[in-house]
């Protein structure tokens, strides 16, 4: 077989390998959205509790999201500049929870924080509970959810330059201040795509979910009941719901990386 033959024969291949992985991801979603897209848009009217579902979804993958900027964006940065003792060990340790399987991290979040936990007994004191309540699910999510923004957001402030950082404190600007004004700014995009992708794996979240609070139920946990209990035609509309839902932050990210400067997309 000459060179340009077996060329040929290798994009073919490569064509032909692609267009396989595209339709088995894409059928199964495909068939979803047709078959109880409809009818899931149409619920949301009159179904209260897929309503109610969808709400709480969004709120709690909301409220994970923003206790996960607010305590995770410092150590990021720390862990960009290789400003914590042990840094390699504690990224790993962040990035331990990926790798779990999520009914077992729901189990380790009841051992931790379930009612006959001295920290789960503090909690429910303080009228915090965390199991069977939504105080709960938005813990199970930013468990399984908050590595995701951890890595992202360490590596979108790992991409600026320290040296803007130097000039800052050179103009008088304290450490944090020089952080705040300079390298968080330049490392917004990259830290808003992180929160956006942790929120969109936390409202996919179910395995931590059901064994930790399985009500009030979550979108995930109500398309598992129905069809547990009533079987495909009763879940189609709420599993095709939570993937219409999976459309925003996919809608956002799409469009963040279209308002990048071509600077900031080879970053």
């Amino acid at each position: 077989m000459s060179a340009r033959g077996a060329e040929r024969l290798a994009t073919a291949g490569v064509i032909a390998g692609a267009s396989l992985l595209l339709l088995l991801l894409a059928i199964p979603i495909g068939s979803l959205v047709v078959r109880g897209g409809v009818a899931g848009v149409n619920a949301l009217a009159a179904d209260v509790e897929l309503r109610n579902a969808l709400l709480l979804t969004a709120a709690c993958a909301t409220a994970a999201t923003f206790a996960t900027i607010l305590l995770g964006t410092p150590l990021a940065y720390l862990l960009a500049r290789d400003r914590v003792p042990g840094g390699v060990a504690l990224a790993t340790l962040l990035e331990l929870p990926l790798l779990i399987p999520h009914p077992v991290a729901g189990i380790a979040l009841l051992l931790a924080f379930g009612r006959q936990t001295w920290i789960g007994g503090v909690l429910g004191r303080a009228g915090l509970g965390i199991v069977g309540s939504s105080t709960g699910i938005a813990l199970a999510m930013l468990f399984v959810a908050a590595p995701l923004y951890m890595s992202a957001a360490r590596e979108a402030i790992a991409r600026v330059d320290r040296r803007y950082e130097d000039v800052a404190r050179t103009l008088g600007d304290s450490p944090w201040r020089a952080v705040r004004r300079v390298t968080l700014p330049l490392a917004r995009r990259g830290i808003v795509a992180a929160a956006i992708v942790m929120w969109a794996r936390a409202v996919s979240e179910f395995g931590a979910i059901v064994i930790l609070t399985y009500n009030p139920k979550v979108v995930s946990v109500l398309s598992y009941d129905r069809f547990t209990a009533y079987g495909l035609d009763a879940a189609l509309p709420v599993a095709a719901v939570l993937v219409l839902l999976a459309l925003v932050p996919l809608l956002a990210l799409r469009s963040l990386r279209a308002g990048a400067s071509p600077l900031e997309r080879s970053g």
